[in-house]
């Protein structure tokens, strides 16, 4: 593993300019397109709530996804190293945002991981290296809201 500083670098272009600019709250739209390199597009919005278009990713969207993204690649990580043979891996994560006037902000995401692996693997073990993942995991690292784990692990004979 490849160690030391890493940048990314994304760009977001508005593309909600209805033809008079943001002249007032309701006049612009909220969409943009997300790059990164020759990487697919990501179409992108607000939220609904927020005059967005409920069928682009929004901010909150990609924010819950990176961390079950970060959280699955470091389990299946430490799985692999441990012996562990994952078969399927799925969740369904919840984030939680307080929006108030003053500031929003995230009060925690749920992961809820459902993993299946082979048969006679150690359940107990698989459970436990899900807190190592989260230990490890950087986007759970860089955030100032719990991101709690509810995993269901089982076999791919139960």
């Amino acid at each position: 593993m490849a160690h030391g500083e890493h940048k990314y670098t994304v760009s977001v272009q508005w593309t909600g300019n209805r033809g008079s600019g943001t002249s007032g709250y309701r006049e612009y739209g909220r969409d943009h397109i997300i790059t990164a390199g020759s990487k697919p597009d990501i179409p992108g919005s607000s939220d609904a709530a927020f005059l967005g278009d409920a069928n682009r990713w929004n901010p909150e969207d990609l924010l819950v996804a990176s961390a079950c993204a970060c959280h699955k690649l470091w389990y299946l990580h430490l799985c692999s190293d441990a012996g562990i043979v994952v078969l399927s891996y799925c969740d369904n994560a919840e984030g939680t945002m307080l929006d108030s006037p003053e500031q929003g902000r995230f009060s925690q995401i749920v992961l809820r991981p459902r993993v299946v692996i082979r048969a006679g693997g150690d359940l107990d073990l698989a459970e436990r290296l899900h807190h190592v993942a989260h230990e490890k995991c950087y986007i759970a690292n860089s955030v100032n809201f719990p991101i709690l784990c509810e995993p269901v692990i089982a076999t791919d004979g139960a």
